[in-house]
């Protein structure tokens, strides 16, 4: 999938200036250089988060990825050894 030229961070000010209702979507969307179908992507995602509950929801993605490697690593060490000790020798 395509990175995306906005950080999280700018993506929520942007939903938070279309909240504000001084301007409707179709104008904070040519402003900011989007489609209509991005911005509602993006609102469905982001809609009601705030930038430190980003943060910390990118940090726990994070771990977790890192915590599935290792349980898979794991998972495979015992499989290994398993096997070995399966074999008569």
């Amino acid at each position: 999938m395509k990175k995306s030229k906005f950080s999280e961070e700018k993506i929520v000010a942007i939903l938070k200036e279309a909240q504000s209702g001084t301007t409707n979507v179709q104008e904070v969307c040519r402003k900011h250089g989007i489609s209509g179908n991005t911005f509602y992507l993006w609102k469905k995602k982001y809609n009601g988060v705030e930038v430190a509950e980003l943060k910390k929801m990118k940090e726990l993605e994070a771990e977790n990825a890192k915590l599935k490697r290792l349980v898979a690593n794991l998972s495979l060490d015992v499989l290994m050894l398993k096997d070995v000790v399966s074999k008569k020798w």
